[in-house]
């Protein structure tokens, strides 16, 4: 991941975690690779069981409406790691 996209991608973020901090939680940029963003919800959001439903949905119209180079988002379980 380079460091413009992960800084791009972390602007967009910003916009998003002041609501996920009132849940105790946060996202966290995993990796970006080939167009796909990384993520995963950490804190109070990490097993919340309405995150694939709704903020999966928020998160993915955000970065994608917000840096036309994301082809797609994918949200990783708490305990997985990418390279």
């Amino acid at each position: 991941m380079s460091e413009k996209e992960f800084a791009e991608v972390e602007k967009v973020l910003e916009r998003i975690r002041p609501a996920l901090k009132d849940h105790q939680g946060s996202l966290k940029v995993v990796n970006i690779k080939e167009g796909t963003v990384y993520l995963q919800f950490t804190g109070g959001c990490s097993d919340c069981p309405v995150i694939d439903v709704s903020l999966k949905n928020v998160v993915d119209i955000a970065l994608k409406g917000n840096l036309g180079w994301v082809k797609k988002v994918e949200i990783l379980p708490a305990k997985i790691k990418i390279s």
